[in-house]
């Protein structure tokens, strides 16, 4: 009998990933439910399914078929939803990032899901590719010293972090339309805030594996039109992580690159929304030798979606300290970022 989904947020989170990603899974998943908080899309996007819609979460919550719960609402909503799933009494919760954006809430939002026993997974999904599990294979058998890593995001205009920049430079007293005004540093410092908790944390729990020390953030600074760049220490290795989106609507770009004392591992990651495949992993050896490894057929995604029906099923045990240091990561790096750039560090 496949379990009783329902989706809190019907943007292209909902409609271009969750939704048919779930049903690549149909035997373990089915979509009963969707909600949207008054855009008027959950009703298209779950007839898709032949689910029920609804406005808010209230009735969804209260929704006997909904068993476990999908939340792809802006991040702001994402710790009230979840405590608000755990209050329900449902299974398992599969929140897409950032789990909360304060330690509060983090710490919050775990001790209630362990309480209640409520399977939690965050949507990090660059964590689950099988490519990212491969390169963690060939640094673990090499055995060498990570010197160096870096994540080069490179993506199309997002209307999402369009909206960012408008309510961020608005919340700071700034004009709310067109262009931010970088010179403002409370400005910078909030927009890159929101851009390192909502989009760099793809890669934050990658990050957090290859160099757990976030020992300080040498250098952090916005990048015209959307974007930032920072460079932090964590022990001996540098790492730096850029991002911006492409005036131009260029191909997106997403890398990540670990220099060891002999090798360089390169990550390429597929646009999520493609679902064409995992992700591509070349190792360049000191020798010049290189070897490219082949792409698995389903992506992060996929595996995702796997493993929250492995924690469902009790095949697997939820990490929630993981899930914790994870959360409390990305904010520690957002605040460090964004106290460097607004002059408090």
């Amino acid at each position: 009998m496949s379990i009783g989904v329902g989706i809190i947020g019907a943007g292209p989170g909902a409609g271009a990933l969750h939704i048919p990603t779930s049903a690549r899974l149909g035997e373990q998943f089915r979509v009963v439910h969707v909600s949207d908080s008054g855009s008027g899309r959950a009703v298209a996007l779950a007839a898709r399914s032949g689910a029920r819609s609804s406005t808010g979460v209230a009735e969804l919550l209260a929704d006997p078929a909904v068993e476990v719960v999908v939340i792809v609402s802006p991040p702001e909503q994402h710790a009230a939803q979840v405590r608000a799933a755990v209050a329900a009494g449902k299974r398992g919760i599969l929140c897409e990032k950032p789990l909360a954006l304060t330690h509060e809430d983090v710490d919050a939002v775990i001790a209630e899901c362990r309480a209640a026993g409520t399977v939690l997974v965050v949507g990090t999904n660059h964590l689950y590719d099988p490519a990212w599990l491969r390169a963690k294979h060939h640094l673990i058998a090499r055995g060498e010293s990570i010197r160096q890593v870096s994540v080069t995001v490179s993506l199309p205009p997002n209307d999402q972090y369009h909206a960012v920049v408008t309510e961020t430079a608005a919340a700071s007293g700034a004009a709310p339309r067109g262009a931010p005004d970088w010179a403002d540093p409370r400005v910078a410092a909030a927009i890159v805030r929101r851009l390192i908790i909502g989009l760099a944390v793809h890669d934050l729990p990658l990050l957090r594996d290859l160099a757990p020390r976030l020992d300080r953030v040498v250098y952090a600074r916005p990048v015209a039109p959307i974007g930032f760049v920072l460079g932090y220490r964590a022990g001996e290795a540098l790492v730096q992580v850029s991002c911006v989106m492409a005036p131009e609507g260029a191909e997106a770009l997403w890398r990540l690159a670990i220099g060891t004392e002999g090798d360089r591992i390169e990550i390429a990651f597929p646009p999520a929304f493609v679902h064409s495949c995992g992700a591509a992993v070349t190792v360049r050896h000191a020798e010049g030798r290189v070897t490219e490894y082949p792409r698995d057929a389903d992506d992060g995604y996929v595996e995702l979606w796997r493993a929250f029906s492995a924690l469902l099923d009790g095949a697997e045990v939820v990490e929630y300290a993981e899930l914790a240091a994870d959360a409390h990561f990305a904010v520690e790096l957002a605040d460090a970022g964004a106290a460097v750039i607004g002059g408090g560090s």
